[in-house]
């Protein structure tokens, strides 16, 4: 999944549909169980603490993993009991897997084989990276190993799952897994140039997975796939364009590894397109907007919590987030029946609306005030968040898929970068 942003822990809470559990639970999830426990992350103490960032560590290398929240990268799990129903070529024969197999093939061409090896740069970059900005790459590190490690997990478990009712998909998943597992690591090693790491295993046993149904998997894992491209090739050209503001050596990769991104993205719109059930009817359409808002939002909320990172990049953060947005959602325009006009300029007050009430509710929790004064002060601030979303969500959609879009007669060209930058 996209390194910079998962964005599906926002829309499991919006959805309501979500189950969160330990990964022992996780292993026993079938189609017949539901499961209602909800189970606490068990953490490792941090005792130690890094001399340069004040970032605390569960033992000497190691950094004690972020806490979880709202808009944190999470864990995901689902019922592979209903994914095998869905794509099982023995209960679906009239299944139709010519663009799925026209895609294997590309993965197992496996373009980035080579592509992720390091040099000297990387830790002589590192080096020279000090202060308030080492912790903010450091952060930014952490949370896109976190992102493409949760995707390796699920696409390995749906890999193995799949393997003999749906052998075509879940070789996909497999390679995919692949490519996740690659991207995990070239991060963490970038974490070990700060002299940091995470135990991805510690991750693995003991970080919460939230469940979610497989066609929601679908919708938000094709969204984050093809928002992760949009971000990284964008990032890329910025900085290709701008070399002095190149500060670390790891965007350089971002041409090459932002085709991993967009391949799986296609994969998923491929096997929406073999169960057409998903994308053609009213259900679908509110599915559609629901989930393009929900990422779109996590995303513009998120970065701007961390505008500083963006910043010593030489970039925008709104700039740089409308246009990731504008352009992802024409791209999923192609796929999706229906997409939120992110043109219309309620689109862009609504979010700066979030993220006004986000910004205040941030500085609540971090105030010296009780948990009920705290409490009372966010709850006006969680109205007006949640009003803004609802108009957003209620807004007029684009009707798109296989109807003619109106989004590329806006004036404004997107891919003009002054307007990007």
């Amino acid at each position: 999944m996209a390194s910079s942003v998962l964005s599906m822990s926002l829309s499991a809470s919006l959805a309501g549909k979500s189950k969160v559990f330990s990964s022992k639970t996780n292993k026993s999830i079938s189609s017949n169980r539901k499961v209602s426990k909800i189970t606490t992350t068990v953490r490792a103490t941090g005792t130690m603490v890094d001399d340069k960032t004040g970032i605390k560590k569960m033992r000497d290398g190691i950094k004690e993993a972020a806490d979880e929240n709202l808009l944190t990268p999470r864990f995901y799990t689902t019922d592979f009991d209903e994914m095998e129903q869905l794509f099982s070529t023995e209960i679906n024969p009239n299944l139709d897997e010519s663009e799925i197999f026209s895609i294997l093939n590309e993965f197992r061409d496996d373009f980035n084989q080579k592509h992720f090896v390091r040099n000297d740069e990387f830790k002589a970059a590192a080096d020279g990276i000090q202060g308030e900005q080492r912790r903010i790459f450091i952060e930014f590190l952490e949370r896109s190993c976190t992102a493409e490690f949760s995707g390796f997990l699920l696409y390995k478990e749906l890999g193995r799952r799949l393997k003999k009712t749906a052998p075509t998909v879940a070789e996909i998943f497999t390679l995919m897994s692949r490519d996740e597992a690659r991207h995990a690591g070239f991060l963490n090693k970038a974490m070990s140039d700060f002299n940091l790491a995470l135990d991805l295993g510690f991750l693995t046993k003991n970080r919460q997975y939230t469940f979610f149904k497989p066609k929601f998997i679908m919708y938000a894992t094709y969204l984050s796939e093809k928002i992760g491209y949009w971000r990284y090739i964008s990032i890329y050209r910025h900085l290709q364009a701008n070399p002095d503001d190149q500060l670390y050596p790891i965007f350089k990769y971002f041409e090459n590894w932002c085709q991993d991104e967009n391949r799986h993205g296609d994969f998923f719109s491929a096997i929406l397109k073999a169960r057409p059930e998903f994308l053609n009817d009213t259900e679908a359409k509110l599915w559609s907007r629901f989930f393009c808002l929900s990422v779109y939002v996590t995303m513009y909320l998120n970065d701007h919590s961390r505008s500083e990172f963006y910043e010593s990049l030489g970039m925008d953060t709104t700039k740089f987030n409308m246009h990731v947005i504008h352009q992802t959602n024409k791209t999923t325009a192609t796929i999706f029946p229906q997409v939120i006009d992110t043109y219309n300029p309620a689109f862009k007050a609504g979010l700066d609306g979030m993220l006004a009430a986000n910004q205040k509710m941030a500085a609540i929790s971090k105030s010296d005030d009780s948990d009920i004064a705290k409490a009372l002060a966010k709850a006006p601030l969680l109205a007006t968040f949640a009003a803004e979303l609802v108009k957003l969500m209620i807004m007029k959609p684009v009707d798109s898929g296989s109807v003619d879009t109106n989004l590329e007669d806006h004036h404004m060209d997107v891919n003009d970068p002054a307007f990007m930058y």
